[in-house]
């Protein structure tokens, strides 16, 4: 409590200097609440919320669209090039931020991002009323058509015509979501009562209280029991003090947890709800459906529980200290539909007994939560060509690198290259197809054969792909455009054209025709990537003369271009073309020259 006071002992004093010291004081509350002891959620108080999307910053992007790319990361989970892309946010967009088309459930949502400078301001109902009329351009096809074509040249422009909307437009839901780190006044919450259909409103409290991090601290909720008079736990004891114990617990039972509304219980699970997902709705549907609860332990995967107590007894599980590691979904989708909850509908829950706050427990949290979603890749772990290239890792770059085939594995020392980054790199330098690396997914489903399956793919191959990525990322900074090199699909075009380029140059060919020789050796491995480096640096030149990306002429859309097969192929023409002529008039080496040169070094 004294802490506390404290904290209320410095607003006071800042009051004393006006509204400027609060502004001052609520600018540093991260540090000072840090420094009191104090643990915090989230700060998305301005300047301090910035430093959750530090990545994202650049001078050709506004703070409100980087602050939108973060939000879609961290609460719609989208992979960050599907974030990035969604993200319209630029002079001339009709106020539209961002679009993303949710093909799950069958929405169209708009996006409306405003970061305030000022903790203690409200959105009223003006900006909510300008944001009602952006949406009226997305009634129709024909109005959104319109929009399409007045706002040619510009991003809401390419995201309406390359996203498929004027398609699905009318089959799909279209809703708003209006995203800030301020609340709403008591004018917005009457225009949103009005208008909730239409709108969502994310603000300050949403932001707060939805945030899923690890790093927060365990929840001290009540003890808590549970009924199990006449049914039989099993238990399963690890050592002093660690215990599981499984049981059939009513739901009724399950919804009375504390944390359920503000997310707390969920505090370290991975994920947050999801909404309205195919697989949420088929749970909503079998909670409504009475005459199914009895058979809800035969079909339904569990809920897992970690608690610091755990007592049982021949009528009760008693608990404390509790979370949620896996089940959120379920358990929020039995809160939100607790008065269909009959006597009969329990969920095989199990119970482990285990130290919040120790290693065990986290790596239980992790693994729990790496089950969640089976991906292509978890299909792939135990496919023979994965194990062969996990085990030449093992044998040739032991405590220098190591392949990582499954979420979740600890991997050993050395580093870390997972099975997804070979494939993708492989796809850009071997298959010649950098525009489709934000296709992840075709990686283990349609070209893992065509990427995995080849005799020359071995632990060689993919460490020297590595090396040329990290090469690679070494120089982005060239680039004159942050946003540019920030995109993870151009270090796959420039692996691509690197490949282009010196695909006639004799040393180039046997290094990469023979990696097992020189990246097993470690000074060879570093002059590869050194002289490397000075290539990528040049090719970057070239890029920044062609594109001729500057504030004034803006209207490079990079996102749409590297996914342009014919444009990156017409790009690389140009590069290797000047690479070639430079050669000629003794104003570049040749990549051959340099390793010979570098021999010295």
């Amino acid at each position: 409590m004294h802490k506390y006071i404290i904290i209320l002992q410095k607003l006071e004093e800042a009051a004393i200097s006006g509204l400027a010291g609060i502004y001052d004081y609520m600018a540093n509350a991260a540090d000072e609440k840090r420094s009191l002891g104090v643990e915090m959620i989230i700060d998305v108080d301005y300047p301090a919320l910035l430093d959750n999307f530090r990545e994202h910053l650049a001078t050709e992007r506004s703070e409100s669209a980087s602050f939108l790319i973060w939000y879609l990361e961290q609460y719609y989970r989208l992979d960050e090039v599907e974030a990035t892309d969604a993200v319209c946010d630029e002079p001339g967009d009709k106020g539209v931020d961002g679009i993303f088309i949710n093909d799950h459930n069958q929405t169209i949502v708009i996006f409306q991002s405003k970061l305030s400078h000022r903790s203690n301001s409200t959105v009223g109902d003006s900006s909510l009323r300008a944001f009602l009329g952006t949406l009226k351009q997305f009634q129709t096809v024909e109005s959104a058509t319109h929009l399409m074509n007045t706002a040619s040249g510009t991003n809401v422009a390419r995201l309406i015509r390359d996203s498929g909307l004027l398609e699905k437009i009318l089959s799909y839901d279209v809703r708003g979501e209006f995203i800030t780190n301020i609340d709403l006044d008591q004018n917005g919450i009457d225009f949103l009562d009005q208008h909730g259909d239409e709108i969502t409103f994310i603000g300050k409290k949403w932001l707060t209280s939805n945030y899923i991090s690890d790093e927060r601290d365990l929840p001290k909720q009540k003890i808590v029991s549970f009924d199990v008079f006449g049914v039989s736990c099993a238990e399963h004891v690890v050592e002093d003090g660690v215990r599981a114990v499984i049981a059939p617990v009513r739901a009724a039972e399950l919804v009375k947890l504390d944390g359920i509304e503000d997310q707390s219980l969920f505090t370290y699970n991975v994920r947050g709800p999801l909404g309205r997902t195919s697989v949420n709705k088929d749970l909503e549907k079998s909670i409504k459906r009475k005459s199914t609860h009895k058979h809800c332990p035969l079909f339904h995967n569990g809920i897992t529980v970690i608690a610091k107590h755990l007592e049982v007894t021949s009528d009760k599980i008693e608990i404390g200290g509790y979370y949620v590691v896996n089940g959120c979904q379920s358990v929020t989708s039995l809160h939100k539909n607790r008065s269909h909850i009959t006597d009969q509908l329990k969920l095989l829950t199990k119970f482990i007994q285990m130290d919040p706050s120790s290693a065990e427990s986290q790596q239980i949290t992790e693994y729990s939560n790496n089950q969640n979603g089976v991906r292509s890749r978890d299909f792939k772990s135990n496919d023979a060509i994965q194990i062969r290239l996990q085990k030449e890792f093992v044998q040739n770059y032991k405590g220098r690198f190591s392949y990582e085939i499954k979420r979740g594995e600890t991997p050993p020392p050395g580093r870390s290259i997972s099975n997804e980054e070979a494939g993708l790199y492989m796809m850009a330098f071997d298959l010649g197809e950098p525009w489709g690396t934000h296709r992840k997914y075709e990686v283990f489903e349609d070209k893992h054969g065509t990427l995995f399956g080849k005799p020359h793919v071995t632990a060689d191959r993919i460490v020297m792909l590595s090396i040329i990525d990290d090469a690679i990322k070494g120089q982005l900074s060239g680039f004159k455009s942050e946003v540019l090199a920030k995109y993870r699909l151009t270090r796959y075009m420039l692996m691509y054209m690197l490949k282009e380029v010196l695909s006639e140059d004799p040393a180039f060919s046997k290094i990469t025709n023979n990696p097992s020789k020189y990246m097993r050796d470690e000074a060879l491995a570093a002059r590869f990537s050194r002289i490397f480096s000075g290539r990528i640096a040049g090719i970057i030149i070239d890029i920044n003369m062609e594109t001729k990306f500057s504030e004034e002429e803006a209207n490079f859309d990079y996102r749409r271009k590297l996914k342009d097969a014919n444009w990156v192929k017409g790009m690389t023409k140009v590069v290797q073309k000047d690479y070639q002529k430079n050669v000629l008039k003794s104003k570049q080496e040749t990549f051959e020259h340099e390793w010979i040169a570098n021999s010295f070094i």
